[in-house]
């Protein structure tokens, strides 16, 4: 007997906690959107050359390459395309310190929402760990920028 009436003051004291349809505010959407993108680093990398009488250019280990397969990798993991939708060719200066470092990526062209893109895209840039192979004037290294031109194609969907 008291397990049929501990039964009853349970689903007494359930029911009365529910939620009642009418209650509930249908007026809160939520839109679900996935941007696509592809990406395609164009070959040859441009060296800007130093005025030198014996000026060699800066590499990556493996060649451009594998700098084009690794850069393309960390831009698909690291990049947060939500916030951006992007089309059409971009060029990406990298300044490459007497050490080998990274130490600077500038993009242009400027666009809507490119300065979120391009700070993105230094975070990308820095996650690459391997140094580049300085370039050189005279046998000494030097500061070098390095241009990449990449292309662009996004594609946004409602979900």
């Amino acid at each position: 007997m008291r397990t049929i009436l501990l039964f009853f003051a349970f689903s007494i004291v359930n029911f009365s906690w529910a939620q009642d349809l009418e209650d509930r505010d249908d007026s809160f959407i939520v839109e679900n959107n996935k941007n696509l993108f592809k990406i395609d680093i164009k070959e040859p990398f441009l060296q800007v050359a130093v005025k030198c009488n014996e000026f060699k250019p800066a590499s990556f280990l493996g060649g451009a390459a594998a700098y084009k397969e690794m850069l393309n990798k960390y831009m698909y993991t690291y990049l947060n395309a939500d916030f951006y939708t992007l089309s059409g060719d971009f060029t990406f200066t990298l300044t490459i310190d007497a050490t080998g470092k990274v130490v600077d990526i500038a993009g242009s062209p400027k666009v809507l929402n490119s300065e979120v893109f391009f700070d993105d895209m230094q975070y990308v840039v820095r996650r690459i760990k391997k140094n580049w192979t300085p370039a050189t004037c005279e046998g000494k290294p030097v500061k070098s920028e390095m241009k990449l031109k990449m292309n662009f194609s996004s594609l946004s969907i409602d979900m």
